[in-house]
């Protein structure tokens, strides 16, 4: 079996993105086997789905430790996802193995890739709202009630009809395209539970994306297209990345990674949905530019300087990198 090192090295900076933003597995992951491996997009889909199924846990045993999970929520979730993440793997296998259906898989992993990134792009726009109305002692907040370690969950009455169809709809994705097991469900949770703050999004959709991307694994296994000298580098590299990220994810600037992840998660899928490079550029800027008018606005709202940073305190700091 041949070993890829270059793969291994792409699925380490990937897993070091997860570990600090704890998004970004399935969006990132999967493209890049596609586009810089000439991975075919099943065998991608599938060998990724299977390295997640290793990874995942990681992730929601930290947070389940610190207290940021909303078990009932989690619950009604794994409901709808788990039998469509399987469903989902049947559904890619009946379209067949040609060329085609392979572009339709790329296609959907396109628009698959642009509601994570708009989802990603909703998530940045409230920690920035959040931290500007902080720094302007506007929240009515304090730092304790934003607590690293997540202690208080707000009381919110689950709903578990469309709970249970959000994770439907997520897990038919993910079990086609392997995106959206972090992205796409938190979207969804975040129109459904606003009181939710962010770091207990992340924890919840962790938690219930280990069963989602289990099941989506063993479908994969059974009727996908594995490969397991793909996964073998995959967890090779992503592993102690996952590790590494998660380690200096209190100390790195939060924020930043996951403008620049939102970034790479639009161009990605401009490419995956065949877009030139002129077109690419243009809209990704355009992007760029509107994030940046959308920053000037929230700072002016607040009365806060658009450019300097206002300094905070370092409870205020910790409190901050709860919710990027």
């Amino acid at each position: 079996m041949h070993f890829d090192y270059g793969m291994a090295l792409g699925a380490f900076l990937v897993a070091v993105m997860v570990g600090l933003t704890g998004m970004g597995g399935g969006a990132l992951m999967t493209p890049m086997l596609v586009t810089f491996f000439g991975v075919s997009p099943m065998a991608a889909v599938s060998s990724d789905l299977v390295a997640a199924a290793v990874m995942k846990p990681v992730g929601s045993a930290v947070h389940y430790r610190h207290g940021t999970i909303n078990t009932r929520l989690v619950g009604w979730l794994c409901v709808g996802s788990v039998p469509a993440a399987f469903c989902g793997v049947l559904v890619a296998k009946a379209l067949g193995g040609g060329d085609g259906v392979q572009h339709v898989i790329e296609k959907a992993m396109g628009v698959a890739l642009l509601i994570a990134a708009a989802g990603l792009g909703v998530r940045i726009y409230q920690s920035m709202t959040e931290r500007a109305a902080r720094r302007a002692g506007l929240s009515g907040r304090t730092a304790g009630a934003d607590g690293e370690h997540g202690d208080g969950l707000p009381q919110i009455r689950v709903r578990p009809l469309p709970t249970a169809l959000v994770g439907a709809v997520g897990g038919l994705v993910v079990g086609i395209t392997s995106v959206g097991s972090g992205s796409l469900i938190i979207v969804a949770l975040l129109a459904l539970y606003p009181a939710l703050k962010a770091n207990q999004l992340v924890g919840t959709d962790l938690l219930q994306a280990v069963p989602l991307v289990i099941s989506a694994a063993l479908g994969h296994l059974l009727f996908g297209d594995f490969r397991l000298e793909v996964t073998t580098a995959l967890l090779v590299g992503s592993i102690p990345g996952v590790y590494l990220g998660s380690r200096i994810s209190s100390r790195a600037p939060g924020g930043l990674i996951r403008n620049l992840l939102a970034v790479v998660l639009l161009a990605t899928a401009l490419k995956m949905l065949g877009l030139g490079p002129a077109a690419m550029t243009t809209i990704t800027a355009l992007a760029c530019v509107a994030a940046l008018a959308t920053r000037v606005l929230v700072h002016r709202r607040q009365g806060l300087p658009v450019l300097s940073r206002v300094p905070v305190t370092r409870k205020a700091e910790v409190a901050e990198r709860s919710v990027a």
